[in-house]
């Protein structure tokens, strides 16, 4: 009996990796497509950048799709640093900032509704501030 479910388990893991080989990325693409369209709502978030100097900033401004948004970037963004963007749907509220020197500290903060729902510290230029959250929606 262990044998046959063994058997029958290395099956669905082939024929599952197969699938996915054959043509994963298009069903994702199909799902995402169309979980952006059931989920029309939009809100508003917004990212703060906090510490000394400058940092690099990467952002979900709301383009692209949930699964895959195109994020922003603001170059040598002075801080503080702040911005409201509006997202659709499922899409998860992003911010990253990287510090623009070794003894800088950055925090990255996302607040919905007032409330602040994510948020992160980090020092120097080798680490990164960042805050990822669940879209409020989901």
């Amino acid at each position: 009996m262990k044998h046959l479910l063994r058997n029958t388990l290395s099956a669905l893991a082939v024929t599952g990796s197969a699938l996915a080989l054959a043509g994963c990325g298009a069903a994702e693409d199909k799902m995402t497509e169309g979980i952006d369209k059931a989920v029309k709502e939009t809100y508003e978030v917004t990212y703060e950048i906090t510490g000394s100097g400058t940092a690099s900033v990467d952002f979900n401004a709301g383009n692209g799709t949930a699964n895959e948004p195109r994020l922003e970037t603001a170059e040598d963004a002075a801080l503080p640093w702040k911005k409201t963007v509006t997202l659709k749907g499922i899409a998860a509220p992003t911010v990253q900032a990287t510090a623009g020197s070794d003894d800088a500290e950055v925090t990255c903060k996302i607040t919905y509704k007032g409330e602040v729902i994510k948020s992160h510290t980090a020092k120097g230029t080798s680490e990164a501030a960042s805050c990822v959250a669940v879209s409020p929606l989901a």
